[in-house]
């Protein structure tokens, strides 16, 4: 059974930083990009940032700078982060996780055909 958790997320003040956890177990495939969305009420879910199976990193577009993929293994899991720094009450959303991403082009993250875990919110006050 194929189980995502994200964790991390929280309630923070403008201009802090937080590290987003996205623990991965019973997935055995290995797939070309990993990677990070997020979704405000009543908008689509927008993507941030992806990884590769070497560890290349992507980012959409307006992600640059201040959001941060990596990769790693804890206790036998693969392990996804995100890194944020300087946030802003703009990155208060539902933050999520999932084993497949799709990069049409340059700047551009999609949804893939993967997974997904249930999200971890953050808010950020200004």
């Amino acid at each position: 059974q194929v189980r995502l958790v994200e964790s991390g997320g929280g309630s923070v003040q403008s201009g802090g930083s937080l590290r987003l956890s996205c623990s991965i177990s019973g997935f055995p495939f290995t797939t070309y990009y990993m990677g990070w969305f997020r979704q405000v009420p009543a908008k689509a879910r927008e993507g941030i940032a992806a990884i590769d199976h070497l560890g290349g990193s992507y980012y959409a577009g307006s992600f640059q700078g201040r959001f941060t993929i990596s990769q790693g293994n804890e206790e036998g899991k693969k392990m996804l982060y995100l890194d944020i720094s300087n946030l802003q009450p703009e990155d208060t959303a539902t933050y999520y996780c999932t084993t497949d991403v799709n990069i049409p082009s340059p700047g551009r993250i999609s949804p893939g055909r993967g997974f997904w875990g249930q999200g971890t919110q953050v808010t950020v006050s200004s």
